[in-house]
């Protein structure tokens, strides 16, 4: 389905210094039907992240004036809801790691697939046009966990959640008290074939827990099942 077939057009804002890249992301996009906003620095994309309301953004890690963790800690600093994602040349797993810790949703590798890139940003859309009967705030423990708003409160702190997070523990929260494995979270979510050495299931899960948990390193709620996943034990 095309983006303009739900009658609205859907906002991409490609965040890339590489002119080849940008025109043959850009143009797959816009045949998709959506409309493409670039730039070519991490200023002029914060400024625009914050000017256009991007409905998700591509995010390259390496710019020529910042590199990509700042912009993304810039941009989730006035919108903690977008969906962003991350281009890297860098295949190691803390690069990757701390890229979910600043705020980014997902990381496609370079040299990349056009079409596995818009596969990821329809899947994004996908899922959030099917909101409809979710539950607003899910209660976690002592946490309280708002889909809409994107946030976590726990006593009297609020902290917000990404696109991905939140997914996450609706996910969970559907199969409350069920082991869910981690292939299923990684195809249902985000669309990527299981692979053994993808870790994105395993990060994202750590990232919930430091804002659900009491007690991050004894979890009493988002439990690991050994060799195949995880559980949300309400």
């Amino acid at each position: 389905m095309s983006a303009g077939a739900v009658g609205v057009r859907k906002r991409i804002l490609i965040i890339e210094d590489e002119p080849d890249i940008v025109r043959g992301v850009r143009d797959a996009l816009e045949f998709e039907g959506f409309e493409v906003l670039s730039a070519g620095d991490g200023r002029d994309g914060t400024r625009l992240a914050r000017e256009k309301s991007p409905d998700c953004i591509v995010l390259d890690l390496m710019l020529p004036d910042a590199n990509g963790y700042a912009v993304c800690e810039a941009i989730r600093g006035h919108n903690a809801v977008v969906p962003i994602i991350m281009l890297t040349a860098r295949s190691q797993e803390s690069d990757k790691i701390r890229g979910l810790e600043v705020g980014a949703d997902d990381y496609v590798t370079k040299p990349f697939s056009v079409g596995e890139l818009i596969a990821r940003i329809k899947a994004i859309f996908r899922r959030l046009g099917r909101q409809t009967g979710v539950e607003e705030v899910i209660k976690i423990g002592t946490a309280e966990v708002n889909v809409r708003q994107h946030t976590v409160t726990r006593g009297r702190k609020t902290e917000p959640l990404t696109f991905y997070e939140v997914e996450l523990v609706k996910l969970l929260h559907e199969r409350a008290e069920q082991p869910v494995s981690r292939d299923e979270l990684l195809e249902k979510i985000w669309g990527i074939q299981p692979h053994p050495a993808n870790r994105t299931v395993d990060n994202f899960i750590v990232k919930l827990r430091r804002k659900i948990e009491d007690d991050q390193k004894r979890p009493r709620h988002i439990m690991t099942v050994y060799g195949y996943g995880y559980k949300l034990v309400p």
